[in-house]
């Protein structure tokens, strides 16, 4: 089967009823095991202030120095040493969620400081 551009999803989906197109998101959330309205209301809070009172800590890279982020990543996160080594292995992966923004440049600090690449959204 030939890949689809994004202009042609796009297009398909302009034919498309509203309940068709619910019926494709029902389906691609069973599919690959998803929900969509996770996405939506994180992506909808920023745009309604303009200084987000809540943000997100994100590990985007280990660095060099890989055993002093994952003990960082096990202190914040409370994960067994395994749990974190995936997590900072499969990095960017989230760090915490839902923190005020002093907060997630004080974690975000520990992790640079180890030599780690964060970003806060």
């Amino acid at each position: 089967m030939a890949k689809l551009t994004n202009q042609q999803v796009i297009d398909s989906l302009k034919e498309m009823s509203l309940m068709e197109i619910n019926d494709l998101v029902k389906a691609i959330e069973k599919e690959f095991g998803v929900s969509a309205a996770a996405p939506v209301a994180a992506a909808a809070a920023p745009a309604a202030n303009a200084e987000p009172s809540l943000v997100t800590l994100t590990l985007t890279s280990a660095g060099a120095s890989k055993v002093a982020v994952i003990k960082i990543y096990r202190e914040i996160t409370g994960l067994g040493l395994m749990e974190a080594k995936n997590a900072v292995d499969k990095a960017p992966c989230v760090v915490k969620e839902g923190i005020k923004p002093e907060e997630a440049k004080e974690l975000g600090k520990k992790f640079t400081d180890a030599g780690a690449k964060v970003e806060i959204k």
